[in-house]
């Protein structure tokens, strides 16, 4: 394999995709460039808007407890307009408004923001302004994607309501981001104590049978986020745990829900919510010390063999292949368990497998894969509103995955004829913008360096217009797969 196939394998497979630099933005050796990325990740800031400014936010991105703060006050407001309303009364419009982007990506007549929307759009907007910046500055993105597998991985959606409405993004940011090279335990804490997560599946509203608080008996036992724990983001569905455990560990992990004060950094333990009591899961006996029984259930979950293994064959079907390679997944998991699940060290066994470098490129960028890397190949902006759109229309909307599980990556369900056909449209709207400007046979030549086939080749070559040149380089196998 040559130093440039390689190169361009590191962009397509485990980066965001080219860009006007070219491949040496992974000068040197591919493996290195990769893991030196993670070394240096980068920092997600935005500008404070007006809207923003106006509703009290003290940062462009703030923290979930100011979220939380803001999230109270927002929803008194929405009730006393209710209210008011109910009274055949209007109250002054105060409501600001932000600009509609038109397909094309470019500022359309002012749209009014409704009341239910000011908040959640404010932030999301912020959240993905600032990281439509961090995915089109990053030299190959290989942490980035680690930040997307993760985030789907232990995945929450907006479509719950809010607050995850609200707190998806901060979610990420806070429970996801920092820890994605560090230790498996600390990422797997911080995602199931978030607030997001206790809301999305539900254990904010989870109490024990026998706790102090349900003495009527009245209130209900929720075993969603314990299941999803053990079957999505631990053990895995074969991971050898029973109904009884789930049961029993959904009321280790009464009394976790959220500390809507604006203190902290937004979980909270109410011990009058907890199950008391020993309980034992995967025929370990955990006493009843408050919110450390969850704890420690936990750390013994990160360190379990099953979730080993589950989380290397997630890892290795994500980056490498549809049907991961056993040898590769075996040799991953073992690493997990030998540094106590350092992922750093485990992402540097899976690039330095030669299996990740020879595997076929059958895998087929998600949508969002996809629309970052022609915004990076074409150098071109795209405002927050116009890229949520465009997720929604591709099927990945973000933030919104169908359920716990998160997105799917494999090939089979993103290349159906609407999803394919709707990326043609997309390749042909953004080609538009730089057809001027753009040599499409140059293009081609620069973009898929390394992976351009003869076939690909003369398409370009024989495209009647620029557009339609430069549409085939984003839609060809070299582009399309990693």
């Amino acid at each position: 394999m040559s130093p440039d196939t390689r190169a361009a394998i590191a962009f397509s497979r485990f980066g965001l995709g080219i860009t006007p630099r070219g491949l040496g933005a992974a000068s040197g050796e591919a493996r290195e460039a990769l893991l030196a990325e993670l070394k240096s990740p980068p920092t997600l800031s935005m500008s404070l808007s007006d809207v923003q400014r106006d509703l009290g936010f003290s940062s462009a991105l703030p923290p979930t407890p100011e979220l939380l703060t803001q999230l109270a006050a927002y929803n008194r407001a929405r009730k006393e307009r209710r209210e008011i309303k109910a009274q055949n009364q209007t109250p002054a419009p105060d409501t600001p408004s932000m600009a509609a982007p038109d397909m094309a990506g470019k500022p359309g007549k002012p749209a009014p923001l409704m009341d239910d929307q000011r908040l959640p759009q404010a932030v999301n907007f912020a959240e993905v302004a600032a990281r439509l910046k961090v995915w089109g500055d990053a030299r190959i993105g290989f942490h980035e994607r680690l930040v997307m597998f993760w985030a789907n991985h232990f995945a929450v959606s907006v479509d719950k309501g809010l607050p995850v409405r609200v707190l998806a993004g901060a979610y990420e940011r806070e429970a996801i981001r920092p820890h994605v090279t560090g230790r498996f335990r600390d990422l797997l804490l911080a995602a199931e104590r978030h607030p997001a997560m206790q809301v999305y599946l539900d254990n904010d509203a989870s109490i024990g049978p026998n706790a102090r608080a349900n003495r009527n008996g009245k209130r209900g036992l929720n075993e969603n986020l314990a299941r999803e724990i053990l079957e999505l983001h631990t053990l895995g569905v074969n991971g050898g745990y029973t109904q009884a455990d789930v049961t029993r560990f959904a009321k280790v992990i009464t009394g976790w829900g959220i500390n809507r004060s604006g203190q902290g950094d937004g979980f909270r333990f109410n011990p009058n919510a907890h199950e008391p009591g020993p309980q034992t899961i995967l025929g370990k006996t955990y006493a009843d010390d408050g919110e450390a029984q969850g704890i420690r259930v936990l750390e013994d979950l990160a360190r379990h063999p099953a979730t080993a293994k589950h989380i290397a064959t997630r890892l290795v079907r994500h980056f490498v292949s549809d049907q991961p390679p056993p040898a590769l997944v075996e040799r991953i998991s073992r690493r997990f368990i030998d540094t106590d699940g350092d992922l750093s060290a485990v992402y540097a066994t899976l690039i330095a497998a030669e299996e990740s470098w020879s595997a076929p490129r059958a895998k087929l960028r998600t949508p969002q894969e996809y629309v970052i890397a022609s915004l990076r190949a074409l150098d071109t902006p795209v405002q927050p509103q116009r890229f949520l759109q465009t997720l929604r229309v591709l099927g990945q909307p973000l933030w919104q995955p169908p359920g716990p599980n998160g997105f799917s990556d494999l090939a089979s369900v993103w290349a159906t004829p609407e999803g394919l056909n709707n990326r043609l449209d997309l390749a042909y709207q953004l080609s538009e913008r730089v057809a001027e400007k753009t040599d499409p046979r140059v293009f081609a030549e620069e973009r898929l360096k390394g992976l351009i086939s003869e076939t690909t080749r003369r398409s370009v070559a024989l495209a009647e217009t620029r557009p339609q040149g430069l549409a085939l380089v984003l839609l060809s196998p070299e582009f399309m797969r990693r």
